[in-house]
């Protein structure tokens, strides 16, 4: 680290205040190339920790740089290795909470941005929020001011975001786990002061699990590194490689790649019918429902707006 950050640094843990110039000034010195070393990274978190006084500037250059290094410090770039998650998570972690919104932000963004993720980096960022409905304290309380027992708007926009963010195991696509605890927070909160999205989300995060297409998995950071290693090997002559299918493949090079991943799905009689299959309600997706819906013996408002969202759409 430079003479400059370090001045900062010893400011910050003095009177835990990074005003918008200094800021500035890190990322001048910091990131002058758009490229953040281990180092930088471990270095920046560590001045997070002094700092008292979260400002935008301040959440924001934590969210970038440190970001820049989680999604694309390793290659292949845009993938994030199971070290690096679990680099971060005990790096930001406080005996198993968040102590600040910049953190919890920075996750967020991390699952936004990335191509894919270890699961358990989208599971600890749904904890943090389910933990903060439940207990009322927490990084998106603002410093607790709100009762147990409630989703606020904020919250609201936080769930959606991790849920259907890209670089968890399903992009716009509800887990399992993930409706399980949508019921959860469902149950906890029942007689709170829910922000009027809640209802939507938790019909909408419930309907897709049970309805939404069930699409093949992300590629694996070790397959893309795989396939990159592969176009970037000059020794291989891909030209020839295609130019052989294009011979001996009967109908083209384009139908000799149908069904093998490259390209856009198709939208023929065969893709139709995978959505249908899929939207539809199956016997064991119903069995699972049934036990979330029977697990407190009431039928309760948000149960009952799911079923009539589910109804009319398989009507």
């Amino acid at each position: 680290m430079s003479h400059h950050f370090r001045e900062i640094a010893a400011r910050a843990v003095a009177d835990g205040v990074i005003d918008a110039q200094e800021v500035l000034a890190l990322r001048q010195v910091v990131w002058p190339d758009g490229v953040i070393s281990p180092d930088e990274a471990e270095a920046i978190l560590l001045l997070n920790d002094h700092v008292r006084e979260h400002t935008p500037e301040w959440t924001d250059f934590v969210v970038e740089a440190v970001g820049e290094f989680v999604v694309n410090g390793c290659a292949p770039r845009g993938y994030v290795d199971a070290s690096t998650a679990d680099w971060l998570i005990a790096r930001i972690d406080h005996d198993g909470r968040l102590d600040s919104m910049t953190e919890l932000e920075l996750i967020v963004r991390v699952l936004e941005r990335a191509l894919n993720c270890p699961d358990r980096l989208k599971a600890y960022a749904l904890a943090q929020i389910e933990r903060a409905v439940v207990f009322g304290s927490g990084p998106t309380r603002d410093g607790g001011s709100l009762s147990a027992g409630s989703v606020s708007t904020s919250e609201c926009v936080l769930l959606r975001r991790v849920i259907f963010a890209a670089g968890g195991s399903g992009p716009a696509q509800v887990s399992k786990p993930e409706a399980e605890m949508l019921f959860r927070i469902k149950d906890a909160t029942l007689d709170g002061n829910n922000a009027p999205d809640w209802e939507r989300l938790f019909v909408q995060g419930v309907a897709n699990f049970l309805q939404g297409w069930k699409r093949p998995e992300q590629l694996t950071r070790e397959r893309a590194g795989q396939l990159e290693a592969f176009m970037d090997d000059r020794t291989t002559n891909v030209g020839r490689f295609f130019s052989r299918m294009v011979q001996t493949a009967p109908n083209g090079l384009l139908s000799s790649l149908r069904g093998t991943g490259f390209g856009r799905r198709g939208t023929g009689a065969h893709s139709v019918a995978e959505a249908r299959a899929d939207f539809e309600v199956t016997d064991s997706e119903r069995l699972w429902l049934d036990a979330q819906i029977d697990a407190d013996d009431t039928l309760d408002p948000l149960e009952q707006a799911l079923l009539r969202f589910i109804m009319q759409e398989e009507g």
